[in-house]
């Protein structure tokens, strides 16, 4: 019986990933004129030569209404990215618009990192058996189900498997592109009964979009990647496809008598949408930036961030304003120092994440929370969102909140959006994207929810005096993390002290 731990382990270190030496590279559909998305924004883009559009989608609602519509007037190709697609009513009713799409004859790659995939793993296979629709899943473990072997895979591959994609892309016919902090499921959405995350989308046409095909593309075809036909190829077949035909049927359904569907249907954002009414913010002036797929590979180090180069300039650049919103938010010693930096350099360098209350990784808060009264000596302004969103808060049916925005801005001139934490994860673990565009308009509509994220009714501002942090709304006052458990502030204590934090 001694023996059966290491037997164990034994036999987790004996697996491997299969070979993949048969997978073919695929890139994305070239864009044509045949298609209705090509006549739209075609000519969209012929009436803007060399420039990109743009638009905030700031809403849930709106957010999933666009996929869904951009979706429907898919004719050639539909290329889906991202960390975390659940089995709830929105991700189900997504995943049955793309069958829907690739009955049409549209192409549908879905690439998905296997950390929250694993558990769907038999839904992800059925997805696969439909001869328009190719699944990939980004650094995966060899086991497909059970609990046990996960372990042993973290146990004796656990360097590799802490490596993750975070990044999120929605890109339909090579023409449109959503990209930002939105993850696939219904808090995201804003249709949980519990807490809704407070997020945000660029919606982009043009150029923009074909560097955002080839960033899918590099990822498709990384060495990380593997196709799920090959990883459990048994589950891959007619049977299992038309099971979940029938459970997505049904989802949809439910989900269009569903009062979410009824709000959604309400929306005056997504009923412009729909009529396409859309505006977009034109402009030559942006990049996109990608970290490199084989980043995971690679020694955990900040000089592997394409994101945090890209990023770094234009903060350095700034000469009157900095805003930031990061949901997880770990600034460390050197990247406290430098915002404390630029706190001294221009007249406002301002941060919103999230309290303790409101934190769904408590862990963070404590790498965070170390750093709070070094930020504030040094003339960072902090907010931290409140757990409960405000009166005039428009998430259906939501009792809590919590922060998700990735985003900055710079003179209200320039702004970021993307899957990009502050944090050592998202710098030197996990792969990341977004978007740096400069746009007077743009960065005005970003500040506008800053502002009304920052309000009272949404968040505390903390502050320092000489008797310590102080948390205020404006009518309330408070001398430790409001509104937090006994459990939450142990955890964020012992965080504190561990040694954990380039793992936050």
């Amino acid at each position: 019986s001694r023996l059966a731990p290491l037997l164990f382990v034994a036999l987790c270190a004996c697996s491997a990933l299969p070979d993949k030496g048969s997978v073919a590279a695929e890139n994305a559909r070239a864009i044509g004129h045949e298609t209705t998305l090509d006549r739209i924004l075609g000519e969209a883009e012929d009436a803007n030569p060399g420039q990109s559009g743009f638009r905030l989608v700031g809403e849930g609602p709106e957010a999933l209404a666009v996929r869904l519509h951009t979706a429907e007037l898919a004719e050639r190709s539909i290329d889906v990215q991202t960390y975390i697609w659940n089995a709830d009513l929105t991700g189900l009713f997504l995943a049955h618009a793309l069958i829907g799409a690739a009955d049409r004859g549209v192409r549908v790659r879905l690439l998905l990192d296997d950390l929250n995939a694993r558990a769907k793993n038999y839904a992800l296979a059925a997805l696969d058996q439909h001869p328009n629709i190719s699944v990939r899943l980004f650094n995966p473990v060899v086991s497909r189900q059970g609990a046990l072997p996960l372990v042993g895979e973290w146990i004796t591959d656990g360097r590799r498997l802490n490596r993750r994609m975070h990044n999120k892309m929605w890109i339909v016919d090579n023409r449109i592109a959503i990209g930002g902090g939105r993850n696939l499921g219904n808090e995201y959405f804003g249709a949980s009964e519990g807490a809704n995350f407070v997020d945000l989308d660029l919606a982009m046409v043009g150029s923009v979009v074909r560097q955002a095909s080839a960033s899918f593309d590099a990822y498709w075809n990384a060495g990380a990647a593997y196709p799920v036909a090959l990883l459990n190829p048994g589950a891959v077949n007619e049977d299992a496809l038309q099971g979940l035909r029938e459970r997505l049927a049904e989802t949809a359904s439910d989900a269009r008598s569903s009062e979410y569907a009824s709000a959604l249907r309400g929306d005056g954002a997504v009923q412009r949408l729909i009529q396409g009414d859309w505006a977009a913010e034109w402009t030559d002036d942006y990049r996109f930036v990608s970290d490199d797929p084989d980043k995971v590979f690679r020694d955990p180090s900040p000089e592997l961030s394409n994101v945090l180069a890209a990023l770094v300039p234009a903060l350095d650049a700034a000469e009157d304003s900095i805003r930031i919103i990061s949901p997880y938010f770990v600034p460390g010693r050197g990247g406290t120092d430098y915002l404390v930096g630029h706190g001294g350099r221009i007249a406002e360098v301002s941060i919103l994440t999230n309290s303790l209350a409101a934190n769904d990784v408590v862990a963070v808060h404590g790498g965070y929370s170390k750093y709070r009264a070094d930020l504030l000596r040094g003339g960072v302004q902090l907010w931290e969102l409140k757990p409960v969103p405000g009166v005039d808060a428009s998430w259906f049916g939501s009792s809590g909140a919590s922060l998700h925005t990735k985003a900055l801005s710079m003179d209200g001139k320039q702004l970021f959006v993307g899957s990009y934490n502050l944090d050592p994860r998202s710098t030197s673990l996990n792969s990341e994207q977004g978007v740096l565009v400069r746009s007077e308009t743009l960065t005005a509509e970003f500040e506008t929810l800053f502002a009304a994220q920052t309000s009272g009714n949404r968040a505390w501002k903390v502050t320092l005096d000489e008797e310590g942090l102080r948390w205020s709304d404006g009518s309330e006052q408070f001398d430790r993390d409001p509104q937090a458990s006994a459990g939450k502030r142990f955890v964020a204590w012992l965080t504190r002290w561990l040694p954990v934090e380039p793992q936050l």
